[in-house]
C-alpha cells in the first residue's frame, strides 16, 4: 500500500469499515494534494465538489462577516473535512477552512464517489454514519455554547482536546470559545 494511503486505510478500518473490494477502489480514487499554511481550503459560497480525508497538517474552519471570523472547529487529526451537509446536499458552503500548517489532503471528486456509492451498498452506510456523526457534533456543540460559561468550554477542551490547546494559537482557540484573547488568558490564569 503506498505510504499516503495508511491513514486513510486505518481510518476505514476502524471507523467505517467497508468491504475489501469497495474499500480498494475508493482508495485509488483518491488524489494527494499539498497546502501551504495560511491556504484557503474551501470558501464560503463555493460548491463543495470534492470528498476530503486531512492526512497531515492542522485546519481550522470558520463562519466569517465582513466584520468578524468564528472559529467552530480544528482538525488535527486524520479524518475527513469536507462540509458533508453542502457535498450531500449539492449546495453552496457557509464555511471557510484555512490552513494552520502545512497539509497533506486525500482527495476524491464528488461524481467519481457517488459512482462507487451506487457500486457497493456499504458506501451508502458510510454517509448514513458519517451524518449521524455530524448531527451529534453539532448538537453537542450547541448544547454546550448555550449551557456552559466559557470556563467550562476550556476546561473540556483541556480534557477531551489537550492538542488543540498544544498546536492552535490561542487567539483561535479564544475565537472558538466566542471570547476575546484577554478573556481566554484570565481563564487560564485562574485555572492554573
Amino acid at each position: 500500500m503506498e505510504a499516503h494511503l495508511v491513514e486513510i486505510s486505518k481510518f476505514f478500518e476502524t471507523e467505517y469499515p467497508l468491504n475489501k473490494e469497495g474499500l480498494q477502489e475508493l482508495l485509488h480514487l483518491f488524489q494527494l494534494k499539498h497546502y501551504n499554511k495560511g491556504d484557503i481550503v474551501l470558501r464560503s459560497g463555493a460548491e463543495e465538489t470534492q470528498l476530503r480525508f486531512l492526512n497531515k497538517g492542522m485546519l481550522r474552519e470558520y463562519y466569517a462577516t465582513a466584520s468578524k471570523e468564528t472559529n467552530i472547529n480544528f482538525y488535527t487529526k486524520p479524518q475527513f473535512i469536507t462540509d458533508l451537509t453542502a457535498f450531500n446536499n449539492d449546495s453552496k458552503t457557509k464555511k471557510h477552512q484555512e490552513c494552520l500548517s502545512k497539509v497533506e489532503l486525500l482527495v476524491v471528486q464528488k461524481t467519481a464517489f457517488r459512482q462507487l456509492l451506487n457500486k457497493y451498498q456499504c458506501g451508502q452506510s458510510f454517509i448514513e454514519m458519517s451524518f449521524q456523526r455530524l448531527l451529534k457534533h453539532k448538537e453537542l456543540l450547541e448544547f454546550n455554547r448555550i449551557t456552559k460559561t466559557s470556563e467550562d468550554l476550556y476546561q473540556e477542551l483541556f480534557i477531551y482536546k489537550p492538542e488543540w490547546l498544544e498546536l492552535i494559537p490561542q487567539y483561535h482557540i479564544a475565537s472558538y470559545l466566542n471570547i476575546t484573547p484577554e478573556t481566554l488568558s484570565r481563564i487560564r490564569k485562574r485555572i492554573s
